[in-house]
């Protein structure tokens, strides 16, 4: 059911789609740092990288002598074979910081108007080296590289209506580079029609070309004025929602065999940054976001029983998150028959999930933790499916993860906790108890205090849990917390509790 993207590239040491898959992997951890760290992130498209080292070519830096040079070729070479030779002796230079600086510098000030000129030439491998070579440019980490490339975004945006996939992909993951870091290319590019542009090439046949637009896209939906400038609904298209870009990323979600992890990795971001915005998510559940990414996530929960598939958890980390911050829209609520899904399935589907990156990527279940506490939080039978599915053992194994996925795990069972004596009457006997007594041992101020919170709880709904706490030593293990400013007064409410009910 996981369609795989075929590659363009020669097998040489490792497989096209193997390149891709920790491509992903890195854009996943850059994106991560990017949250916590306002990094920037980018990406380059080398299909050539493999063919040049086994040649043994060597990328070299280059001055504004050599520079000139290569461009006087470009330009004015007696034969293509010659001028595209010149671009693409020029394109392994630019992979350098210092040839980039030198090209861009005050004596070759005329240097990017020599490469867009050839890159709106009539000559299509010309055309093609010279998008290479701004490719390069936009992967650097100088701002004033960037910059520069100013004048060429316009064309850049006019060439996504052409023919060439190959080209149009090029052409995306260069413009996708230099939206992130220049809000001076925004501002061009958005007057000129860039979210009109990727809604076209969004129904492109081509997986590489939907790929590269989820990547542009999600770049361009992470600036900082995306919010009031980007993303509104509006009467003209011009704006992400008020074009038909949610729609088809909705579409090209929908689980099914023509669904492409790579495709679907990017569109789910795209969504998640929609999402994280809060500017119109009741418009995203009424198109059936949520009924959507309910199915994805059974899909997701199956997937990773039938196969070893490298790269599932880089699909399932965006679909968890859009699924938790839908669920907190108070429009969630009033349409939430559109899961279209029975309780029981979602959480078996989610608890699948939890396994899964137990093993595979344990700093990933907290996002699926906090979906199951936003499904909880709520509604009862979610809290029932979890008590007759035998899931609440499991919950607590999961304890010994980290302070961060123990708060979880006790914001879930307080969840079901609260509400009433019926369903603390489920989670009680067991080994709940002996798990809050290990927790309260924990010096962590929030993993305490989430622990006297559910053992409130359950004092006040469960007969015999107070008594069973004391027999079990639960005062001595309360006494080291009782000079923790921020748990002074819910330990002495809580012995309070259990001495006297």
């Amino acid at each position: 059911m996981w369609s795989r993207q075929r590659g363009r590239l020669k097998p040489l040491c490792c497989g096209v789609e193997e390149l891709r898959c920790r491509r992903r992997e890195r854009e996943a951890a850059l994106r991560k740092a990017r949250k916590e760290q306002q990094l920037v992130s980018k990406r380059l498209l080398r299909d050539e990288t493999l063919e040049e080292a086994e040649e043994g070519c060597v990328a070299m830096i280059f001055g504004e002598a050599e520079i000139q040079q290569f461009l006087r070729l470009a330009q004015r070479g007696t034969e293509e074979k010659e001028r595209e030779r010149a671009l693409v002796s020029l394109r392994r230079g630019l992979q350098h910081p210092e040839t980039q600086q030198t090209f861009i510098g005050s004596v070759l000030e005329g240097s990017i108007r020599t490469l867009v000129g050839l890159l709106t030439s009539n000559q299509a491998l010309l055309q093609l080296e010279a998008a290479r070579c701004l490719h390069e440019l936009s992967h650097s980490e100088q701002s004033a590289v960037v910059e520069a490339c100013l004048p060429a975004t316009s064309y850049l945006l006019t060439y996504l209506s052409g023919h060439s996939s190959d080209f149009i992909e090029l052409c995306l993951y260069t413009l996708g580079n230099l939206i992130v870091e220049s809000e001076a290319v925004r501002r061009q590019l958005l007057p000129q029609g860039i979210v009109p542009a990727l809604a076209a090439c969004i129904q492109s046949p081509h997986l590489t070309v939907l790929e590269a637009l989820g990547y542009a896209l999600s770049q361009l939906l992470q600036a900082k004025e995306a919010p009031e400038k980007i993303i509104p609904s509006a009467s003209t298209d011009s704006s992400v929602l008020g074009s038909t870009l949610p729609q088809h990323m909705l579409q090209l979600l929908q689980p099914g065999p023509k669904l492409n992890l790579g495709v679907a990795v990017e569109f789910a971001w795209c969504l998640h940054y929609i999402i994280c915005s809060q500017v119109n998510n009741a418009l995203l559940i009424t198109q059936g976001a949520l009924s959507t990414l309910g199915l994805l996530l059974l899909d997701l929960a199956g997937a990773v029983q039938r196969t070893e598939d490298a790269g599932l958890e880089l699909l399932v980390c965006p679909v968890l998150r859009c699924l938790s911050n839908l669920l907190t829209e108070a429009a969630a609520e009033a349409v939430g028959g559109q899961l279209q899904l029975r309780d029981e399935r979602v959480v078996a589907a989610l608890f699948i999930l939890l396994q899964f990156l137990l093993q595979k990527q344990p700093s990933l279940l907290p996002e699926g933790l906090w979906l199951l506490n936003n499904l909880t939080a709520n509604s009862p039978s979610f809290c029932t499916s979890l008590l007759s599915l035998d899931l609440i053992e499991p919950l607590l194994h999961l304890l010994s993860v980290s302070n961060v996925v123990s708060v979880l795990v006790l914001t879930v069972l307080c969840n079901v906790a609260e509400k009433g004596p019926a369903y603390c009457q489920r989670l009680w006997p067991g080994p709940l108890l002996s798990s809050l007594l290990d927790m309260l041992a924990f010096s962590d101020t929030e993993v305490v205090g989430q622990s006297l919170e559910l053992l409130q709880l359950l004092f006040l709904y469960q007969p015999g849990a107070a008594q069973a706490f004391l027999q079990q030593s639960g005062l001595q293990a309360l006494q080291r917390h009782e000079e923790v400013a921020q748990l002074q007064d819910r330990v002495h409410a809580l012995q309070q509790t259990a001495l006297h009910g």
